[in-house]
């Protein structure tokens, strides 16, 4: 047996004002963004938003459905709309923040693991890391200099069989 151990590296800010102009910039977009969730049942909002390569700013928000499996996260819903808005495009940065009824947000939460094998992937897909910045509506930023760092096992397709690639199977 041989004893390992995962180290992860992350700049922590104790309020949003010792970010850099663009980062807070970007944490106002993913703010806004709370304005267009749905969330009627949970009544947790997510907003998020991404710097794209060419500076601009995309926002986008979780859609809960009665169907729980069937909502969608914020950073699931805005990876999507890059992909269809501005496909020739790559995401540089993301923000995160949250909000809802009876909840404190003063500190940063993590994406859930569905979102974060899709932002692994789509650093795969850019061939570049996406800088993740995580925050309440106060409080303690952290800052990440990749989404991989939040999931250091992750599963690629790397590991899937030729023919997941190629429907012909050859």
């Amino acid at each position: 047996m041989t004893a390992k151990e995962i180290r992860i590296a992350y700049e922590s800010y104790t309020s949003r004002m010792e970010l850099y102009p663009q980062d807070r910039e970007l944490l106002s977009a993913a703010d806004a963004a709370l304005d267009t969730a749905h969330a009627p049942y949970s009544r947790f909002r997510v907003g998020a938003a991404v710097r794209l390569s060419d500076g601009s700013i995309l926002r986008g928000a979780n859609q809960e459905n009665a169907s729980f499996p069937a909502g969608i996260c914020a950073e699931r819903v805005l990876l999507s709309a890059v992909s269809a808005v501005s496909p020739h495009l790559s995401v540089s940065s993301l923000a995160i923040t949250y909000a809802g009824e009876g909840i404190d947000s003063s500190h940063p939460l993590a994406p859930c693991g569905v979102c974060r094998q899709t932002l692994a992937e789509y650093e795969d897909r850019y061939r570049h890391p996406i800088r993740l910045i995580l925050s309440g509506q106060a409080g303690i930023v952290q800052v990440f200099t990749s989404a991989c760092d939040l999931l250091p096992f992750r599963f690629s397709g790397t590991e899937l069989p030729v023919s997941a690639f190629d429907p012909s199977g050859t």
